[in-house]
């Protein structure tokens, strides 16, 4: 009787492992964390990322190969996916040269996920350009927006600055796309400056399925927020390594002078009386990235 009692008694003990096992996978990681990415290779469009092995928690026969997301989180359970890999090690590519980037890694597979890994924070390598940050503004909900740019040649050779691109990100609430671009002053001379407001209508919901597919408007749809961006590009001028172009000072208002909120705009960057490479405006040369990432 009392072998019986024992067996038993392991046998319970064994199933309720399992079944701890199996709740912990249900409500909780079931692969251990990954290391922390480090950086092998930095180069001004790409990185090349290692990081620690993550392992299955628990029965091992259950497991399954580990796939890896790299990821920048961006907040609570939201992260944009940067790529996979099944090995430990990966070179992400098309990345914004003088940049700076935080990288996580996870680790998912059928039937496990783990945990995120702690955010490494890295520069990509600078690239031919940059474009430096002054907002000007010290009220962001005022009828104006106010600030001032500055592009440097970081590169090896001059720079034509009639190759130039930059863009400054925003969102029009309410649809309101009416945005007047100036140019206030600057060193190269406000006549060499040239700005355009660019926008994208949002898409159309579906159509009922009762009557016959709408042509999608033309216009934003009224009260829907709409992404764009303020152009810059220069007509003409060369600038040598390490040369700037000297502050450019802009202001933008609408038609009506009504108030802009500028605080849910990707490039918009709290007033502090510094300069600074605000990675959120892009900078292209002959249409190639050179500086910047809005989604960043």
């Amino acid at each position: 009787m009392r072998l019986r009692r024992v067996t038993a008694a392991v046998a319970l003990a064994a199933l309720a492992s399992l079944l701890a096992i199996d709740t912990a996978r249900a409500d909780g990681p079931a692969i251990s964390t990954p290391g922390s990415p480090t950086v092998v290779v930095n180069q001004p469009h790409q990185l090349t990322l290692s990081w620690a092995p993550a392992t299955w928690i628990g029965d091992p026969a259950a497991e399954q190969p580990i796939t890896y997301e790299v990821q920048v989180p961006l907040g609570p359970h939201t992260y944009r996916w940067l790529g996979t890999s099944t090995d430990t090690t990966i070179t992400l590519t098309d990345l914004a040269p003088g940049t700076t980037y935080q990288i996580a890694v996870a680790a998912r597979a059928l039937g496990g996920f783990s945990d995120p890994s702690p955010v490494t924070t890295v520069r990509t390598a600078t690239g031919r350009a940059t474009v430096s940050y002054l907002n000007l503004d010290w009220s962001p909900t005022n009828n104006q927006i106010q600030h001032a740019l500055n592009v440097t040649n970081t590169g090896t050779g001059p720079l034509d600055l009639s190759t130039v691109r930059v863009r400054y990100y925003l969102r029009f609430e309410g649809a309101n796309t009416s945005l007047v671009p100036n140019c206030d002053w600057a060193a190269l001379g406000c006549d060499r400056i040239r700005q355009t407001v660019q926008f994208f209508i949002p898409p159309a919901g579906p159509p009922p399925l009762t009557t016959p597919t709408p042509t999608p408007p033309g216009y934003p749809i009224p009260g829907t927020p709409v992404f764009g961006w303020v152009e810059l590009t220069v007509t003409d001028g060369t600038l040598e390594p390490g040369e700037s172009t000297g502050p450019i000072q802009l202001r933008h208002h609408r038609h009506s002078w009504s108030d802009i909120d500028e605080r849910d705009d990707p490039s918009w960057l709290t007033a502090t009386s510094q300069w600074t490479e605000n990675a959120r405006i892009t900078l292209d040369v002959d249409r190639v990235r050179e500086f910047g990432d809005p989604n960043n």
